[in-house]
């Protein structure tokens, strides 16, 4: 889509300046509003065989800066999309990032609330929501995860096997995604919420496109997670039964006594057992779809 206008259209509430994006390097370290780490927990990957760092990703009005991590000497590896909570791509993720390189993928975590702000730089949670992630356009963040597709293909990644995984913010969109890309062939979503308030913003939520979903998603949920019901998850479970292929495909896992956010290991939310038993679950997952 090369066309401002038409690209305007899909962003509603205000119309969009070429590069005028407010977040052009990803910094280092943990966002503000997740601080103090919890360094007992917070899991380390270094770089050693990886190609790592920021890129810039062209996008129709302008430049989103994104990390990868690659693996070196690997040619055409399969390609994961990686998205973010709320935060931002700040450590945790890049992290995450690296420890997926690390076993092969071609992985590309694209700053997707470039245009709104940086919530790395925000102590409070609710004026991330208020200010940047809930004004957001899931229909921008569609258009962007297809231009990181296309960056991906141009730098030696191989699309014809992609993947893509997401938490709580992240992993709503990871449901919203399967249900736009054709291409993709598996989603892992961890504790994105299934239901909710729409806007111009989020018209729209993975519970109402369980018809349109063209790649089985595998979900990950917390039974103690207050953010999610309980009678949310069940309900999608009994739409996924009654859906199309890949929506019969799909699966959703609970883990009873977890709460929100249990693989965020520099959290007090991450349950070890649970956050390990998830991340086996999800390469078994790529794996079985052919990622």
């Amino acid at each position: 889509m090369n066309d401002r206008s038409e690209f305007d259209s899909l962003l509603p509430g205000r119309a969009v300046d070429r590069r005028s994006f407010l977040v052009g390097s990803l910094g280092a370290g943990f966002a503000l509003a997740t601080l103090p780490v919890a360094a007992q927990t917070a899991i380390h990957t270094d770089a050693v065989g990886l190609h790592e760092g920021e890129v810039r990703v062209p996008v129709a009005d302008g430049e989103m800066v994104a990390y990868r991590a690659v693996p070196a000497n690997v040619e055409k590896p399969p390609v994961v999309l990686l998205i973010s909570e709320i935060f931002g791509v700040h450590e945790y993720i890049r992290d995450t990032a690296r420890r997926l390189a690390k076993l092969g993928y071609f992985v590309v975590a694209p700053e997707l609330f470039a245009r709104q702000g940086n919530p790395r730089e925000i102590q409070s949670v609710a004026e991330i929501i208020e200010k940047i992630s809930g004004r957001t356009p899931d229909a921008q963040v569609m258009q962007d995860l297809d231009a990181s597709v296309v960056w991906a293909a141009a730098h030696g990644g191989d699309t014809t096997r992609l993947a893509m995984t997401g938490f709580c913010w992240g992993g709503r969109i990871t449901w919203l995604y399967a249900a736009h890309n054709p291409s993709l062939k598996a989603g892992v979503a961890w504790y994105g919420r299934l239901v909710g308030p729409t806007n111009e913003f989020t018209p729209r939520h993975p519970a109402d496109i369980v018809g349109d979903l063209k790649a089985p998603v595998l979900g990950l949920y917390g039974g103690l997670d207050t953010g999610i019901p309980l009678d949310s998850i069940e309900a999608m479970e009994a739409s996924l039964k009654q859906g199309g292929h890949a929506a019969q495909a799909s699966e959703i896992v609970l883990y009873d006594n977890a709460p929100h956010a249990f693989h965020a290991d520099y959290r007090a939310s991450y349950r070890k057992e649970d956050a390990e038993d998830g991340w086996k679950r999800m390469l078994a997952w790529f794996r079985r779809n052919g990622v």
